[in-house]
């Protein structure tokens, strides 16, 4: 089958998932993580009218930024994600419609797994990256097991329950990518508390990994 996009070469493997993002504030909190230095941001699809605060983010951030969608469930999901110019669709789950529907658009995609069984499907199915979710409840031991049965090429990302006082930790279990959700943005929180838990990401994430990129 058609494979969705690859993941792309980031200077840091860290996705910011802004759950519960309004459209009102959308540009200007994508704008201060993306100066901190973090180049992927998803909306959650269950946050409010979250295509809109795609859209204008997309718009604001230069191209070379990765931005998408979360919680994405169906394929219809994909095509109206197309439409505002996201290019990253990640799912707490493996869905072949929802994966045919990205490779179609060309995609990066990141479907939640947790197991291997689900691992090695979501890879049949092209998927640019892993996401092993709940990482809280897998942990460092549980991703490190599964890890060492995937092809060494493959990215692995944690997401769920982490920050990053984790990065270290589950660097050593070959994680490269992070998905950073409440320790990085809640609803209601103010613009300069976001920039400032973003900088402590970036520098989090320069110490553990000491500069290398995702994709190394």
């Amino acid at each position: 089958m058609t494979r969705t996009a690859e993941f792309p070469k980031l200077r840091r493997g860290l996705v910011a998932i802004l759950r519960g993002l309004t459209p009102d504030q959308a540009v200007a909190v994508a704008g201060v993580i993306y100066e901190a230095g973090i180049e992927a941001i998803e909306v959650p699809l269950n946050s409010p009218e979250p295509f809109t605060s795609i859209a204008g983010i997309v718009q604001s951030l230069p191209a070379s930024a990765l931005i998408g969608a979360g919680t994405v469930l169906e394929a219809t999901q994909v095509d109206s994600l197309a439409e505002v110019g996201g290019r990253l669709v990640v799912s707490p789950n493996i869905d072949a419609e929802v994966m045919a529907a990205a490779a179609r658009h060309r995609m990066v995609t990141m479907p939640g797994v947790m197991s291997p069984t689900e691992a090695f499907k979501a890879m049949q199915l092209g998927a640019s990256a892993l996401k092993f979710f709940p990482a809280s409840v897998l942990g460092v031991g549980g991703i490190a097991a599964m890890r060492a049965v995937l092809p060494k090429d493959t990215i692995v990302g944690a997401v769920g329950g982490v920050s990053d006082r984790d990065f270290a930790s589950y660097r050593a279990a070959g994680v490269t990518a992070f998905g950073l959700g409440t320790s990085l943005f809640r609803p209601g929180m103010g613009v300069e508390e976001v920039a400032a838990r973003a900088r402590s990401a970036v520098a989090a994430w320069d110490e553990a990994f000491e500069g290398n990129s995702n994709a190394d």
